[in-house]
């Protein structure tokens, strides 16, 4: 009878998803042993320290994986090497400010989320939750477990693992999205939606797993690829299989033909969620991607290229296209980060040493104007007309581009600081976007995949158009300018109570409704500053990244060295 000898697992390499992980039971108890009075501090302090502390942890483990190049740890189901670091360094970064929106709350007192998200929408017990001031202090460690997926997602060496991580940062963020204030049932179908459509994405990623397991007889990413050189009669399980692994990665990242959850489930979601969606997530399937695409993929390039480069060819324009048509300021922000995906995958699919920077460089560029974009439109709401001088209650977020008119006049300083985050997007030069495309477009001119640069400039040509578009009319809009008509510099019509149209004497009596407009104007709120901090600090990345990046890629592509 054999002895059973204990694992020995290296703790402190994944010191980063750990202490996330932890902190997230940590805040599942504390919802349930800690007073209501003070649980909403606690959830604050733990959602912004874990991921400072993931932080602190990948930059103690980053000169010993850069001297040694990394190890793969637990049997290999886990890599740590550098670009693993890199991601995580990003995501956690990321994460910690993405907290500060989340944690914000306006004047009123008020946060992104339902006072309680599994009450009936308008009904009795809702308005009650709200008039008793109860708070969905859930959000934090349903957060902090998102992360912690995220974390471990990049640094994933086998297929199962890829998976359990998949699910982890996925689950969170479905109930996430379905907890907005306001517009609840716009919220709860964006759910829904993601939901669904992510749970087609998990099986055929799951079905996919299976086939490549049935192929190589392993799950390690390195040995699938060793069983890749071998020539066999079932070929073709490897070949589907991989498309199918590459489908469920696509659909994460936001990729078309897997893409139309993203417009309806980043409007519909709580804004501060759908920053950090739009961030963390795109940077952890990215990474998984990464690594899938470079260690298992290679020897398969001429089998699956047209795949690849069909892809990322339609996700710039469809994205680009789709977003030169949207009125909705969140819609257009998730055509765009649709566009950005593709931008990404140039660098990818080259299969060119000199993109791994490059791709690890434009994520953090991007995911840092992303927050700051989410974090202004977070702060610009909608107004109700008043009685008299007397102003009228705040209501939800002004994400209409008519409602934007003017902003640069009456609150310049957060319409120059969005204008920013805008000219990042698009790549104009002295910002980090510029550099992050520059790199992945010369990456992609260097692995041969130099019509897929084309595209990529011709996209980015064509997509300033709506950025500039939006920085217009904040600065030179006026009147007659948007979609609606503008009242008091930015402003809509929004539903009241229906009313019946009155009828002739002597005629059928109808059941025709006529809306009764209430002109609302747009206002920046006031807040408790978490939101302003992450702004602020997000736009000097944006400056720095743009102005000084060589330090930066430097760094990045000194450890930019996936391990088989």
């Amino acid at each position: 009878m054999n002895a059973f000898t204990a694992p020995e697992i290296p703790w402190s390499l994944l010191s980063p998803a750990l202490i996330v992980l932890l902190a997230a039971v940590a805040g599942v108890l504390v919802e349930a042993f800690v007073p209501a009075r003070v649980r909403r501090p606690v959830q604050v302090t733990l959602g912004l320290a874990a991921p400072a502390a993931a932080l602190v942890a990948v930059a103690a483990l980053w000169s010993g994986v850069a001297s040694d190049g990394g190890t793969a740890v637990v049997g290999g189901s886990i890599i740590v090497d550098g670009p693993t670091l890199v991601l995580q360094g990003t995501i956690a970064l990321l994460a910690l400010l993405s907290v500060l929106v989340v944690a914000d709350r306006t004047d009123t007192g008020e946060d992104a989320f339902a006072p309680s998200a599994a009450a009936v929408p308008s009904s009795d017990y809702e308005e009650l939750a709200r008039r008793r001031g109860l708070q969905q202090t859930e959000v934090y460690p349903l957060l902090l477990f998102a992360v912690g997926g995220m974390l471990i997602f990049p640094a994933a060496g086998d297929l199962l693992t890829l998976f359990v991580a998949l699910e982890v940062l996925s689950l969170p963020l479905y109930l996430l999205t379905g907890m907005a204030r306001r517009r609840r049932l716009l919220s709860q179908e964006a759910a829904m939606k993601y939901f669904l459509l992510g749970a087609f994405a998990s099986a055929i990623m799951l079905f996919g797993i299976g086939l490549l397991y049935g192929y190589s007889g392993s799950l390690r990413y390195s040995e699938i690829a060793d069983q890749a050189l071998q020539v066999t009669g079932v070929d073709g399980l490897l070949l589907v299989g991989a498309v199918l692994v590459l489908a469920g990665l696509l659909f994460k990242v936001g990729a078309v033909p897997f893409h139309t959850w993203t417009p309806d489930v980043y409007q519909g979601a709580p804004t501060p969620i759908t920053g950090f969606m739009a961030a963390c997530t795109k940077v952890a399937a990215f990474g998984a991607l990464l690594r899938f695409v470079y260690v298992v993929l290679p020897d398969l390039e001429w089998d699956l290229s047209v795949v690849l480069w069909t892809v990322a060819i339609a996700t710039m324009v469809v994205g680009t296209v789709a977003a030169l048509v949207q009125t909705d300021v969140k819609r257009i922000l998730a055509y765009s980060s649709i566009a950005h995906a593709g931008f990404i995958l140039t660098g990818i699919v080259a299969l060119d040493e000199s993109a791994i920077p490059a791709v690890l460089f434009y994520l953090l560029a991007y995911g840092a104007a992303t927050i700051g974009a989410f974090g202004i439109v977070w702060l610009v709401r909608e107004r109700s007309a008043g009685s008299g001088d007397e102003p009228g209650p705040v209501l939800g977020e002004a994400t209409r581009l008519s409602q934007w008119t003017g902003l640069g006049r009456t609150n310049p300083l957060l319409a120059v600081t969005f204008a920013l985050f805008l000219l990042s997007f698009a790549g104009i030069p002295l910002t980090a976007g510029f550099i992050g495309k520059f790199a992945v477009f010369s990456a992609a001119v260097e692995g041969g995949a130099w019509p897929l640069a084309v595209v990529g400039v011709l996209s980015s040509a064509a997509a300033a158009f709506f950025y500039v578009r939006i920085i217009v009319l904040m600065f030179f809009g006026g009147a007659g300018d948007g979609a609606d008509e503008v009242t008091g510099g930015a402003a809509a019509t929004v539903a009241d109570e229906p009313v019946e149209a009155p009828r002739p004497a002597g005629t059928t009596a109808t059941a025709t409704l006529v809306e009764k407009a209430t002109a609302t104007t747009t206002t920046v709120v006031g807040s408790e500053g978490f939101a302003v901090v992450a702004i602020a600090v997000c736009a000097v990345l944006t400056v720095v990244l743009g102005i000084v990046p060589s330090p930066v890629l430097d760094l990045v592509g000194d450890v930019a060295q996936l391990l088989p």
